[in-house]
């Protein structure tokens, strides 16, 4: 059969396979051949959502009037809960009507906020180090990533010196991710304030994507807590990493109205909204009580004090305040590269951590690991590598 009568969109041949997806497919075939590689290197969640969160899903889908298509917008409890949330966690009001729209989880939200705003041939920046779906979803929708660095001495912050002699012409929309992935710095009030001035001088639409900030922090932050960010910002969040429910795709957009109809106009072609059940016990999640997240605090804290001793076995450096659910380590001045440090570990003592250098070449001296893992699997990754 000829396989080549039909070609694919020229659209495609900007972007790789995930790199997660073709190394885990490596990993899988190790396991298949005998190995039992240890993988710390990516972000999913092995803890359960909280209680009240499963009962209500499994009460709901016991429903039969719960199985059925639901509105593109969400349903008003679940657009309530996040209004509510917001309010408690990051004293930003977002009215539940028409400033926030939920998400098949937040990942498919760069993709809708992209095809919203950006033109063939416009310009977005995009951060290095870096999540890696920023400059795939630009290149997608035939846009042009220009990144900007994020560097060890600036503290993980952009330049806004740097910045400003760049050539902004062309650039419509500048990607942020506080509390930073990979590098787990903090968000701050001045960063944020810094952002929004800067996106307001050059008509440049800010992007906050903020996943992390329940994570190992006790103060967690929004860009839309600035005055006047709803003008010129947009903030993505998620439940998959904070409330344990990254299968579960349940994200939202916080924006002014005017942004969330010109994203609703892609969301409502790309889907038929997501199952009611779902939104209910989400919706429920949002409710957690702040002890709940204090214990998923402490269960991280003790996470990060055994990848401490991992690191430190590697000759690793890393800051200990950071945020987030990696822990980003500076590899040791005689290491060749990120990559082939990380394929030295993960080949001599069956353990897995992400080479940095996949988030940029910013994260070339760096290695990431993951604390979405239990205290006994780490300790055996420390124990493997100190044989």
């Amino acid at each position: 059969m000829n396989t080549t009568l039909i070609q694919t969109a020229n659209r495609i041949h900007s972007v790789n396979e995930y790199y997660f997806s073709t190394k885990l497919a490596e990993i899988r075939k190790m396991n298949a051949n005998g190995l039992s590689i240890i993988n710390l290197g990516i972000g999913n969640p092995d803890l359960a959502p909280s209680a009240n969160t499963i009962k209500e899903l499994l009460a709901t889908a016991n429903e039969p009037a719960n199985h059925g298509y639901q509105s593109y917008t969400g349903i008003p409890e679940l657009r309530n809960a996040f209004s509510d949330w917001y309010k408690e966690f990051y004293k930003v009001e977002l009215n539940a009507e028409n400033e926030i729209l939920p998400l098949l989880g937040s990942k498919e939200g760069i993709m809708h906020i992209s095809l919203a705003f950006l033109n063939p041939g416009d310009e977005v920046l995009v951060p290095d180090p870096g999540y890696p779906a920023y400059k795939a979803v630009a290149a997608l929708c035939e846009a042009k990533a220009i990144e900007y660095d994020l560097k060890e001495s600036d503290n993980w912050c952009p330049d806004f010196n740097q910045l400003e002699k760049m050539d902004l012409t062309n650039v419509k929309m500048m990607w942020v991710n506080y509390p930073n992935m990979p590098t787990g710095k903090a968000a701050s009030e001045k960063l944020f304030e810094q952002l929004i001035a800067f996106g307001k001088k050059h008509r440049i639409l800010i992007v906050n994507d903020n996943p992390y900030s329940l994570i190992s922090t006790v103060k967690p932050l929004s860009i839309l807590s600035v005055e006047g960010a709803k003008e010129i910002a947009i903030e993505l969040n998620s439940l998959s990493k904070s409330h344990n429910m990254a299968g579960w795709r349940v994200g939202m957009i916080g924006a002014a109205s005017h942004f969330i109809q010109a994203i609703l106009k892609v969301k409502s072609n790309m889907d038929s909204g997501m199952f009611k059940p779902i939104q209910l016990a989400a919706a429920e999640a949002l409710k957690n009580s702040k002890e709940w997240y204090t214990t998923q605090l402490q269960v991280y804290s003790e996470r990060k004090e055994i990848a401490k001793k991992i690191m430190d076995t590697l000759h690793c450096e890393f800051n200990f305040e950071s945020t987030g659910m990696f822990v980003w380590a500076k590899i040791p001045k005689d290491a060749t590269s990120s990559q082939e440090f990380s394929e030295d570990i993960l080949q001599n003592k069956e353990v897995f951590i992400t080479p940095g250098f996949i988030f940029g070449k910013n994260g070339e001296r760096f290695i990431r690991l993951s604390l979405a893992n239990n205290n006994e699997i780490l300790n055996e990754a420390l124990s493997r590598i100190k044989s």
